[in-house]
């Protein structure tokens, strides 16, 4: 009986997998139609404002094998803009995450890709031949969208942030031959084989997280000091952190253009560990400082604050929201200017008028919302800064207890104790950001814009701010470009481990690189300049 049931499964499974086998190749066009049908495979796709959009097609996919020899494909997508040219190397299961991400965002849209396959041969050639196309449609009907191209899922996707020239970039088949290794190709935007442990000399340990540490590093080849985040692949795959890791690495890539957020220089990654190569900020952290002054003047604690404002904005700009502020987040540069870091925590793809759910952040730092885990928005931000504002002015957080559900209560129910030396601005500023109905919390009708215009930012003028072009109020002590009194001596006498600056598996083989698809697409390195200028 047990046999006869097991039976008429496996039968049911086969004519399921055998309808949507015909279902798909019923419904999906041959590839000469997509053609056809489609003017942007032709032409240059233009958005209604006449920006040019880069075009993308499937040329080619290859079979691979993981460490424990199990076989899959990958499929090789060729992007180009009017001057450039790179590829990205995607397996099917990332194509179905995309597609459920924007069929999850669009429901109305015809969105559609090849059924994943049950039964039958993957590796079958005509089998691949049609995924292939379908693949391909897919990603025609993405990028002929304005609405879905500009997603930071697709940008993502596409590796669009981080574009090189073409003549950085040749087939995956001539790499092979001019290297006569067979295991190894130039993954494009998603490697940078020049960027490698060995490339600098580790000086210093500056601190140290749950999944690794910071270390002070000197480039060998120009003597730029960089920060090297260097985190092990374990820890972070066994808490199952690694989309907080790609989300962290997505926010970097987006910093270098503001002047008050960490930036990317590199990342790469060995079998057992990742690298971010980042910004050295010398003059401290704002925790630092208020650990030895307990407090800052209104005027320092509203310099910081506008300039912490301004790096949020930017971010909300993007549609991200930080989700993690607090003193130990802040940085000060050698010259007084704040930068934020720790990206881990960020939310992509966030709309102004999104809500997400989540249960993250720093105690002290919460917003009511997400302690009554009630779905929230960018204005959890605002509270954070408040927050901030706050413990500049008064040198505690505003509900601050040493008994967590003690604070929880404080932070849901208490009003906010305000009082002298702040201003009456300061703390209506305060007041605002710090109330606890999120809708009508400063910054929740027009963002950052509302932030600007509140009284208590009136001395500042925010475009000479942001091209730092005002007088600092504080200014670090700070010798030289890689001057290390900022930093806790616990760290700095910690020995720097010699597994750190190895790099003998640097390089990684296709194989090792596709398989490991928690940190596909890590790698970084800055767009080259543009030789047709």
């Amino acid at each position: 009986m047990a046999d006869s049931r097991i039976a008429l499964r496996l039968l049911m499974q086969l004519l399921i997998q055998f309808y949507l086998d015909v279902k798909f190749i019923l419904v999906s066009p041959p590839f000469h139609r997509l053609q056809e049908n489609l003017p942007f495979l032709s032409r240059t796709n233009t958005m209604d404002n006449g920006t040019d959009l880069p075009r993308a097609s499937i040329n080619s996919s290859q079979e691979k094998s993981d460490r424990k020899q199990k076989r899959y494909t990958v499929y090789k997508v060729v992007v180009k803009n009017s001057n450039q040219s790179w590829f990205v190397l995607r397996r099917y299961t990332e194509f179905d995450k995309l597609f459920s991400t924007l069929k999850k965002r669009f429901p109305h849209m015809a969105l559609k890709i090849p059924a994943k396959r049950i039964f039958g041969n993957n590796f079958d050639p005509d089998f691949i031949k049609q995924r292939s196309e379908g693949l391909n449609g897919f990603i025609q009907t993405v990028m002929s969208n304005p609405e879905l191209f500009k997603l930071p899922e697709v940008h993502s996707f596409l590796q669009l942030d981080n574009p090189r020239s073409e003549p950085d970039f040749f087939d995956i088949e001539d790499h092979n031959d001019r290297n006569n290794k067979a295991s190894e190709m130039n993954l494009g935007p998603s490697g940078n084989p020049l960027a490698k442990p060995s490339d600098f000399a580790f000086q210093k340990v500056l601190g140290k997280g749950s999944y690794g540490k910071v270390l002070l590093a000197k480039h060998k080849s120009d003597g730029k000091v960089y920060a090297v985040k260097v985190l092990q692949k374990a820890a972070i795959l066994k808490k199952k952190e690694e989309r907080h890791v790609m989300a962290e690495r997505n926010v970097l890539v987006k910093n270098c253009s503001h002047p008050f957020l960490v930036g990317l220089h590199y990342s790469f990654q060995t079998t057992e560990k990742l690298y971010f190569v980042l910004d050295y900020v010398n003059g401290g952290e704002l925790f630092f400082h208020l650990q030895r002054e307990r407090c800052f003047p209104e005027p320092r604690a509203r310099f910081y604050t506008a300039e912490i404002a301004s790096a949020i904005g930017y971010l909300h700009s993007l549609n991200i929201i930080y989700r993690d502020l607090k003193p130990e987040n802040i940085l000060l540069d050698f010259e007084g200017h704040i930068k934020l870091t720790d990206f881990g925590l960020c939310k992509e793809g966030m709309q102004p008028e999104e809500t997400t759910n989540t249960f993250c952040g720093t105690p002290e730092y919460l917003a009511p919302e997400i302690l009554r885990k009630e779905p929230y928005d960018r204005t959890v931000d605002w509270w954070c800064l408040g927050s901030v504002l706050y413990e500049m002015l008064y040198g505690l957080p505003p509900f601050y207890c040493r008994d967590i559900p003690i604070m929880y209560d404080n932070i849901l129910h208490k009003p906010v104790q305000l009082r002298p030396p702040a201003s009456p601005a300061a703390c209506d500023a305060m007041r605002c950001m710090l109330w606890k109905d999120k809708a009508s919390r400063l910054g929740a009708q027009r963002d950052f814009e509302e932030i600007k215009s509140h009284k208590f930012f009136e001395s500042i003028a925010w475009e000479e701010l942001d091209t730092k072009c005002v007088l600092v109020p504080f200014r670090p002590t700070v010798d030289g470009p890689d001057d290390l009194q900022n930093f806790d001596i616990e760290f700095l006498e910690q020995p720097v481990t010699a597994s750190v600056c190895c790099d003998s598996e640097s390089r990684l083989s296709v194989s090792v690189m596709e398989a490991d698809d928690a940190f596909l697409g890590f790698s970084y390195a800055p767009p080259v300049p543009d030789d047709f200028h």
